[in-house]
């Protein structure tokens, strides 16, 4: 079970929190036993910048376990006023927290700045709601601030741009912990996309393809996305959809803008970047467990989805190892 401790101010944007929260807690009903949400303040009540008002808020705990996840959200205006005692309290918590090595911290809008203040991005690549950049980097001169970024993860520290960005980055941490179905389910019943990467703002690939509604297409796409590696032919993927293949077909060019089978090789590539970025395997043991017959297939539908060579996927890779993935 992972802690999760929303760390709230008064004037805070409720998105910030319940977009996030809300990705969690349907990730933990999926794998039930994952995470857990705390919501906790430095003040017992607050009101939120729209209006609300929360009570009985549990204060910010002394100790927090070195699995956490500590989110700071953001709160309402252009400027984070830090002469205010509940922002004052948040930031010496934080600046205790930050010392613990293991603790992930996730900042959500003005989070990051109210972070920056605690020192936690010092030396950081990071980003914030456009309206806080300039901020954020008068806070923190020692910060890398990245524009026009949905999130900027940095080791342990996760940045987001804020408001519905939060959600984008909550889905990329369940990804990680929980691995891509589960994120893709979650983004599914949140009906939202799912960023892959801080760095790269293209969609993950294993949500690709998958911004409709029609019932029978996401049922072939879950069964693909669940074992990409199986034998997936036309007729197999017709008897999971109940229809012909010929409707089936149709129904994946109207909706998903792609073939079932262009859908099954697209699953097995992203499959073989996880492969060949999170294990020592061989190129040929790649190609195995990704669902192709040879190195020499991976390679070949590799080009024409990836631009980059499949070498790169792999880092710290020896130059013989490079060398066998680079072979075209």
């Amino acid at each position: 079970m992972r802690p999760v401790l929303f760390a709230m101010l008064p004037d805070l944007v409720l998105l910030d929190v319940a977009g996030a929260a809300e990705a969690f807690r349907i990730a933990n009903q999926l794998v039930p036993g994952t995470y857990d949400l705390q919501f906790v303040a430095p003040t017992p009540s607050l009101l939120t910048g729209v209006g609300l008002e929360l009570h009985q808020l549990p204060p910010l705990p002394r100790q927090v376990p070195s699995n956490a996840i500590v989110v700071v959200t953001g709160i309402t205006g252009n400027e984070v006023h830090f002469d205010r005692e509940p922002i004052r309290r948040l930031v010496q918590w934080l600046t205790a927290v930050r010392e613990d090595a293991l603790v992930t911290i996730m900042c959500v809008c003005a989070g990051s700045v109210i972070a920056a203040k605690a020192g936690v991005l010092r030396g950081r690549e990071c980003t914030t709601h456009h309206e806080h950049l300039d901020e954020l980097a008068a806070i923190e001169p020692t910060a890398v601030v990245h524009g026009n970024r949905i999130f900027v993860e940095d080791g342990r520290i996760l940045t987001s741009a804020g408001v519905t960005a939060g959600t984008d980055l909550a889905l990329h941490m369940i990804g990680q912990h929980l691995g891509h179905q589960v994120a893709a389910t979650v983004a599914r019943k949140l009906v939202v996309y799912m960023r892959r990467s801080g760095s790269d703002p293209q969609l993950s690939p294993w949500l690709m393809h998958r911004n409709h509604i029609h019932p029978a297409v996401h049922r072939v796409q879950d069964a693909v996305t669940k074992n990409p590696a199986a034998e997936w032919s036309a007729p197999r993927l017709a008897a999971v959809a109940c229809m012909s293949e010929r409707n089936l077909a149709r129904l994946f060019a109207e909706h998903a803008a792609c073939s079932p089978l262009d859908y099954v090789q697209r699953m097995r590539v992203a499959l073989a970047r996880d492969l060949l970025s999170n294990s020592s395997l061989d190129i040929e043991r790649v190609a195995e467990r990704s669902g192709f017959s040879s190195a020499h297939h991976l390679r070949r539908v590799w080009r024409r989805w990836e631009s980059r060579a499949p070498s790169v996927q792999r880092s710290g890779a020896s130059s013989g190892e490079v060398a066998q993935l680079a072979m075209a």
